[in-house]
């Protein structure tokens, strides 16, 4: 019997696909399923429990973490094996009798792992490693692992050189996909709590090896992963968690003089990673802005110098105005071209041109407000803007060709649904739903019927030498899960694999290894989900909590609890709350995109209703978040103006 055990952590859309892949896959075995949700906060409960009667949840009232979840489930559980199994994976429908064959034929093995892909088809090389020496690390953290991947020195910590083609005995199994014997568990102990995320693994496969089991990597079956979703790997906090599981590994197993050289080790390693991880991340947020501010500026510049020199050259323009004036533009440029969505990661065609019709107005506004002595000349306002249109339009040009950044969204080729008629349709509602079934170019059909397609799946290697798209949505209901992972390790390189499941209310994937997963679902039908309009809602939060500090002794008098106002305004400014939130708090948790408490409702009143009425003012919620536009929430503010203090 098999007891699969997956803990969940908001991310109940991969799980929802998880679980319809181990439903099948559980056809071929006899066990049950466990899933521990660590007090998730996207209405993973309402979503999946009623769906899914077979899996028995636990549903813990704080984030436990990931060992002390899995050994709550492994205390109740009653298989002879347990897998224990990320939520944001797939896996074919043979994927578990194929593991359980392998551990009859194999009575010397404590546990096994599996070939794993991302979410492009790519291998993942964690899917075995070795266990992380002073050398193994050093050789990984300069950068020897990744020029000498297939190095058995260098590239000891993913056993690059081991072929992953074939089954190999290893010392480390992935967490992600670790499928343990349980009279070895019952031998050698579960996993140690002391770990709070990452670092388990490691440590429960080297207790297995110390007490006289194998580990193995097996590559008779393949699970997708799509790692990155369940944490933001990359970020500082990523880094600091990482390396602290490996301070508690070496403190527990390595003699105490090898422990300290390795903590210190890991500590400057911390500090190097944490550093780089900074200066990438900064660069990432910071770095497309920062060249525009560039450009901009350069162009402001050759405005002034093409006005001065070949219209007006009699003109003669205060250097320290300009001085001042051209960088205060250019923040003013980039702050207007932010709001009006211009470094959204989704770019559709016209942005730049929207953006920069918005920032030229705000700009000549701005202008227009100034005192007679601090104007030059609109001419090199409106002939910097469109220098500056032209160098963005230049420079974006440059970065696509180098792939420094993703081409707009309406410039990549479209997306391909292999599926049957059936499942083609329930595909193409939700890309609907998510204003992108435009971009469904059509369906690769599983085998020949009488619907339209534009070829079979057996043909789709000949179709994408032709018609090279960039997204493949494989829908499971007209194909086998193992077909799926099947064709996605033999996707073009940037080609994009999407999953849905058949019975599925999402579209799951991601692009790659080291980029979060993304799920498209009917929320995504809601304007309030956007980023263009959570960005609004965020600007006339800020600006009317400025505007209350401003004139806050006129409130006094025409708000009721003035102080208050004053205390709730300084919250929306941190970040805390909204001045309109939902109305009942159900709406958070079922479905709705998620938003900060609010001071008021979408009915334009503090909170303190009714329960009786909580079904109404979720329907509310539901036009708020659906119709959203900042003028909803300067109506409701001003509806509920009394009120703001509560």
């Amino acid at each position: 019997m098999l007891s699969v055990i997956i803990v969940n952590y908001n991310v109940k859309y991969f799980l929802e696909q998880c679980l319809l892949s181990v439903r099948e896959a559980m056809k071929q075995v006899s066990g049950e399923v466990i899933v521990v949700d660590n007090a998730s906060q996207d209405g993973s409960r309402e979503y999946l429990e009623s769906r899914f009667p077979e899996v028995q949840f636990i549903w813990n009232k704080e984030n436990l973490g990931f060992a002390k979840a899995n050994n709550l489930a492994l205390a109740q559980s009653k298989g002879d094996h347990s897998l224990f199994l990320n939520p944001d994976t797939i896996v074919a429908e043979d994927c578990f009798s194929i593991c359980l064959q392998f551990m009859h034929a194999h009575p010397e093995a404590g546990a096994l792992g599996v070939q794993m892909i991302d979410g492009s088809g790519r291998f993942l090389k964690e899917s075995k490693r070795a266990y992380p020496s002073i050398s193994t690390s050093f050789f990984k953290l300069a950068g020897l692992a990744t020029l000498f991947p297939t190095s058995k020195i260098f590239g000891r910590y993913h056993l690059g050189h081991l072929d992953p083609a074939h089954n190999h005995e290893v010392d480390v199994l992935a967490g992600a996909f670790m499928w343990v014997r349980r009279e070895a568990l019952d031998a050698v102990g579960s996993f140690d709590e002391r770990f709070f995320m990452y670092g388990e693994d490691i440590d429960l496969s080297y207790r297995l090896q110390r007490g006289g089991w194998k580990n193995f990597y097996v590559a008779d079956t393949t699970v997708i992963h799509f790692k990155g979703e369940s944490t933001k790997r990359g970020s500082l906090n990523y880094v600091r968690m990482f390396y602290k599981a490996m301070a508690i590994f070496v403190d527990k197993h390595y003699t105490s003089v090898t422990a300290f050289f390795f903590r210190f080790f890991i500590t400057l390693a911390i500090w190097f990673r944490a550093g780089i991880t900074a200066v990438l991340g900064g660069l990432k947020k910071l770095g497309l802005p920062i060249i525009d501010a560039i450009n901009i500026l350069i162009a402001f510049i050759a405005a002034k110098y093409t006005w001065n020199g070949l219209v007006k050259p009699e003109i003669v323009y205060n250097r320290d105005l300009l001085g001042m004036a051209f960088p205060a533009f250019t923040v003013v440029f980039i702050v207007a071209a932010y709001y009006a969505g211009l470094y959204d990661r989704s770019q559709k065609r016209g942005r730049l041109i929207h953006s920069t019709v918005i920032a030229t107005t705000a700009l000549l506004v701005i202008y227009a407000l100034l005192p007679e002595q601090y104007r030059f000349s609109r001419a090199i306002l409106l002939l910097g803007s469109l220098y500056a249109f032209v160098l963005l339009v230049l420079s974006r040009g440059w970065m696509r060709r180098l792939n420094m950044i993703e081409a707009e969204e309406e410039e990549k080729l479209g997306t391909v649904v292999v599926a049957d008629l059936a499942s083609f349709e329930d595909a193409s509602s939700l890309m609907e739903t998510a204003e992108k079934r435009q971009r469904i170019l059509g369906r690769i059909a599983p085998q020949e019927d009488d619907g339209p397609h534009l070829t079979v799946l057996s043909h789709l290697d000949t179709f994408l030498q032709d018609v090279p798209v960039r997204e493949i949505i494989f829908c499971q209901g007209g194909i086998s899960y193992q077909e799926i992972i099947r064709q996605a390790k033999k996707l073009p390189k940037h080609t994009r694999l999407r999953i849905m499941a058949g019975g599925a209310k999402s579209i799951v994937g991601s692009d790659s290894s080291k980029s979060s997963g993304q799920a498209i679902s009917d929320a995504a039908g809601y304007s309030l989900g956007g980023p263009s309009a959570r960005r609004m809602k965020r600007l006339v939060d800020v600006l009317t909590a400025l505007l209350f500090f401003i004139t806050w002794p006129l409130q006094l008098v025409l708000v009721k609890k003035p102080i208050g106002l004053l205390g709730n305004a300084i919250k929306v400014l941190g970040g805390q709350c909204t001045w309109i939130g939902y109305s009942t708090e159900m709406s958070n948790y079922n479905g709705l995109p998620r938003i900060k408490k609010g001071i008021l409702g979408t009915n334009g009143l503090p909170g303190g209703r009714h329960p009786d009425a909580d079904d109404g003012l979720y329907k509310l919620d539901q036009l708020y978040a659906r119709e959203y536009t900042i003028y909803k929430d300067l109506y409701l503010i001003a509806k509920g103006y009394k009120w703001l203090g509560s």
